[in-house]
């Protein structure tokens, strides 16, 4: 008899460490539940091949001269279920290092008597508007002053294409703009003998989703 109760005391002590264990393992494995969510949105800035053209110009005959930009950060928004959502709203920042204008010594140029000259501006920041079918603007930052800078666009297909033309005289640049000059006097010279450098230089931003 008194086996048997014995036996009967460690078959309880047995199923209610069992018990106890069981429910540790559940609460364990509740707690370290991690919910994740999946980005829904058709398209994705982030994830478009994204170019960043513009064109400059020198000497009194304003010749152009072409270069991009090789990298965008999208630090905000940039997702949507159509382009124009995911343009609208959208905030990015430019690497000035990532400049590109098939000629390294230009490049350099640029990047230390243009840029270099300029208030804190290693980037180029800023955040784009939709405000209709066929109108945006951009509030850009360049030497510590954002301006405005409105631009026409059209969608076709998976590419939207914008253009627009900034005057570099609004950041009040114009000293990183004579600096440029200065440095570029010979190569900015036309057949009438003058050197210039323009204060405008239009974009073309292409992304195609």
């Amino acid at each position: 008899m008194k086996k048997i109760v014995v036996l009967s005391l460690l078959l309880v002590v047995v199923f209610n460490f069992s018990s106890c264990k069981s429910e540790k393992k559940a609460d364990y494995s509740k707690g370290d539940t991690v919910e994740v969510k999946k980005i829904t949105s058709k398209y994705s800035l982030s994830k478009a091949a994204n170019e960043i053209n513009f064109t400059a110009y020198k000497t009194t005959d304003k010749v152009p001269v072409g270069g991009q930009f090789k990298k965008v950060d999208i630090t905000s928004g940039g997702d949507g279920n159509t382009i124009k959502e995911a343009i609208n709203q959208t905030e990015f920042s430019i690497p000035i290092k990532s400049i590109f204008t098939k000629d390294t010594s230009r490049d350099f140029k640029i990047k230390k008597y243009f840029f270099g000259v300029m208030a804190n501006t290693k980037l180029l920041s800023g955040k784009l508007i939709i405000e209709n079918d066929s109108l945006g603007f951009a509030n850009i930052k360049m030497n510590e002053v954002t301006e405005k800078v409105p631009f026409t666009y059209t969608i076709k297909g998976n590419t939207f294409s914008m253009n627009a033309t900034m005057d570099v005289s609004n950041w009040k640049a114009i000293k990183a703009l004579e600096s440029l000059n200065a440095i570029c006097k010979d190569l900015h010279k036309g057949a009438d003998g003058v050197s210039k450098t323009w204060s405008d230089v239009a974009l073309n931003i292409k992304s195609t989703f």
